[in-house]
């Protein structure tokens, strides 16, 4: 038995036949990927992007280029400023063979601080926005959001 299970391995590699890994699906990586951010949890969100993706926030409008910043300065910030956060899909996503965008909403309670220096308001939170994804490679390669900020702001109360 252990005969046939080597010549099953070294048959294909001695053919040159290479074995190609299965894409994983746009919307299958983004839903794992939302689901770390509500489960709180930075680093695994971080670990669906590549090591030089970008995320792109409108609102911010410098982009965060590698998964090290895309970590520590939008998916930390979030999940220590609003620890109880909830980010779900509201629409339908459209899906391509690299990508998706869909509609989402992010709600929770501002009960951290989102810096040094703009403590937390303790005043909830409950906007709606669209995000733009790419993906190569199985990791995120671009995201995108748009969302009123100035919503967000009033919300709160600054």
């Amino acid at each position: 038995m252990k005969n046939i299970l080597q010549a099953l391995i070294l048959v294909p590699a001695m053919a040159g036949v290479t074995v190609v890994h299965a894409a994983v699906p746009p919307k299958q990586i983004v839903t794992s990927y939302m689901q770390a951010w509500n489960q709180h949890d930075a680093n695994k969100a971080a670990s669906y992007f590549a090591k030089d993706g970008v995320f792109y926030d409108a609102t911010v409008g410098t982009p965060q280029k590698g998964q090290v910043a895309a970590r520590d300065n939008v998916i930390s910030v979030f999940i220590n400023a609003v620890p109880n956060l909830k980010w779900e899909m509201t629409s339908a996503p459209i899906v391509s063979k690299d990508g998706i965008s869909f509609q989402w909403r992010f709600t929770g309670n501002n009960t951290g601080a989102w810096s040094k220096d703009t403590p937390a308001t303790n005043k909830p939170i409950n906007f709606e926005g669209v995000s733009f994804v790419r993906v190569k490679n199985d990791k995120i390669v671009y995201q995108g959001d748009y969302y009123d900020a100035a919503t967000v702001n009033k919300q709160l109360g600054w």
